[in-house]
């Protein structure tokens, strides 16, 4: 469920009122941890964190007119879901966050490729979002994205 928002807080202001605190908490969980040169915006109809064109111009491989996407957070349908490109592209950061979400939660993480879904809001472990926010630097997450994902 794309949300049509002119920035991150009117993306917050348009959804469901039960949603608003859980996305509120998951943006200030990520903008508390994310490394120096991503920058927030709108993207895929979502809150998105990237490396904008002025640190890497050739933007996305799909889409060279996108910035490079590196997380994303979503009000979805039947779940919010956390995205994080760098999980699906660096194994030992993927095995990492199963393993400390296992602790965390005692269970394995519900996940896609690249996307964390939480169907309860109260699911959510924000400090462990903020961790992993925090895991790469934008000039890691180029290196590994030009090594593993670029064309």
């Amino acid at each position: 469920m794309q949300i049509q928002a002119k920035n991150p807080e009117d993306y917050i202001k348009k959804l469901p009122e039960e949603r608003q605190t859980a996305i509120s908490n998951l943006r200030k969980a990520i903008l508390d941890n994310l490394p120096p040169g991503f920058t927030e915006t709108i993207s895929y109809g979502m809150i998105g964190y990237v490396v904008p064109h002025t640190i890497y111009s050739k933007g996305y491989h799909t889409d060279p007119g996108q910035a490079l996407p590196f997380m994303g957070i979503a009000s979805q349908k039947n779940y919010i879901s956390v995205y994080h490109m760098g999980i699906f592209a660096d194994k030992n950061l993927y095995d990492w966050f199963i393993g400390e979400f296992q602790t965390h939660s005692g269970k394995k993480p519900d996940m896609g490729k690249s996307c964390i879904r939480f169907r309860k809001p109260d699911h959510i472990p924000y400090s462990l979002i903020g961790q992993l926010a925090s895991k790469l630097t934008v000039n890691d997450w180029i290196k590994i994205y030009e090594s593993n994902i670029a064309r």
